[in-house]
């Protein structure tokens, strides 16, 4: 009788299976926790992974060219690159002309080839006013028209936008472009500006990291050191610039920073400048910095101060009372432990300080734009593709630093609060 009830399945008060009815439990479980974030993560679908990918796919595709001359494009598809086009090919172009002007298209897929090689949309918009006149022999035809047609650039940028899935905004992104023969080479020294800039904002990125760090820093100690009443108060000073906008503090520091600003006329009252020697600290690489760094500066004294208000003092008393010196105890006890602040607030005040282009565009003028300034100048002169690739680029540099954080320092010891 003792092995039979042994044997016996557990159940539960009505009879059912234990198993069974603990399975079922998880699942209304997961369930009711799958409802309760639903909406969360329908908005970031919506909000988020849903941009991004229409983003990337806008980087690679384009077929304001392939639509609307699918004729030459056919032609494009049967020779290899290289083949010199022959009467066949003028054919083809010849009867997309005379659709695109039916159409009124000529505009659009002259613009698609003008962003493979400028210049190129008047070209087309000029042709598709004779396309009734275009007549065999078509090579000749083309030619009276305008003599470029014979430019073996013309035709290599018309191949390159032949078919709507095309590398050309990545290669224009990164200072590359095709050749007449079908090969890619670097643009002109003078024509290379995306990749420099692509450097430039990750180093003045890295700088104003490390700025708002040194600035950080003993403001926070500060806080978390001083009394509650004493902290709250200095936090509401912190807190001030969030409740002010970014472009009042921007046009703020404009004009603290011109050359008849506030600083300036300080410095000459002091007698620390002359009338002469007024300090540039505007629309240049300097004022970006500075603007910038104060901008960001509360994102990165909020971690420091979530990490550093728990830490407990008597850490570093017992550090001073085995012998250590004050810089050994810092060094060796209090910084360690702040390092999750500090890898939280480098990394969220460097990722903004990617993306900004607001601050930028109006403290940097011409010597201190970024890479984002480049993304938004395209996105209003609507190459789109381009500014996506630009975009995908600021991305994949993001995500790198970010793979190398975790690895190097782990992203479960990220503190943001």
């Amino acid at each position: 009788m003792a092995d039979l009830t042994a044997a016996a399945p557990l159940t539960t008060a009505d009879g059912r299976p234990l198993k069974e009815a603990l399975a079922r439990a998880q699942r209304r479980a997961k369930t009711r926790a799958f409802l309760l974030v639903a909406p969360l993560l329908l908005f970031v679908i919506v909000s988020f992974v849903i941009p991004i990918a229409q983003m990337l796919h806008r980087s690679v595709y384009h077929d304001g060219f392939s639509a609307n001359a699918p004729a030459v494009s056919a032609w494009f598809a049967a020779n290899p690159p290289g083949t010199p086009p022959d009467e066949a090919a003028f054919a083809a172009l010849a009867e997309d002309f005379r659709a695109m002007k039916a159409a009124k298209t000529a505009g659009e897929a002259g613009t698609r080839v003008n962003y493979t090689l400028p210049e190129s949309r008047s070209l087309f918009t000029k042709t598709a006013r004779d396309a009734d006149r275009l007549a065999p022999p078509y090579r000749d035809a083309f030619l009276a028209v305008d003599p470029k047609w014979a430019d073996p650039e013309v035709w290599q940028a018309m191949r390159s936008s032949s078919s709507a899935y095309t590398s050309d905004f990545y290669l224009s992104a990164t200072d590359f472009r095709h050749t007449a023969d079908g090969g890619i080479e670097r643009v002109e020294p003078r024509q290379r500006i995306y990749v420099y800039l692509y450097i430039k904002t990750f180093v003045l990125s890295g700088v104003i990291t490390l700025l708002c760090l040194i600035l950080a820093f003993p403001v926070a100690h500060l806080l978390a050191t001083l009394p509650m009443a004493k902290a709250n108060l200095l936090m509401i000073l912190v807190l001030l610039p969030f409740w002010t906008s970014l472009l009042v503090r921007t046009t703020s520091w404009m004009v603290l920073l011109q050359g008849q600003g506030v600083v300036n006329e300080t410095l000459l009252s002091l007698g620390l400048i002359t009338d002469s020697g007024r300090l540039r600290l505007i629309n240049n690489q300097t004022g970006t910095i500075i603007v910038m760094t104060h901008v960001l500066l509360p994102f990165m004294i909020l971690p420091l101060y979530s990490v550093m208000r728990v830490i407990p003092p008597s850490y570093v008393r017992a550090a001073r009372s085995l012998g250590a010196s004050s810089w050994t105890a810092f060094r060796r006890v209090y910084l360690p432990l702040t390092l999750p602040g500090i890898g939280a607030g480098a990394l969220l005040v460097f990722i903004l300080a990617v993306g900004y282009y607001i601050t930028p565009a109006l403290v940097g003028g011409a010597d201190g734009q970024l890479f984002s300034n480049m993304i938004q100048f395209h996105m209003s002169k609507s190459n789109w593709s381009l500014a996506a690739a630009l975009s995908a680029m600021l991305l994949a540099g993001v995500l790198l630093l970010y793979w190398l954080y975790d690895r190097l320092i782990g992203i479960d010891n990220l503190k943001l609060g």
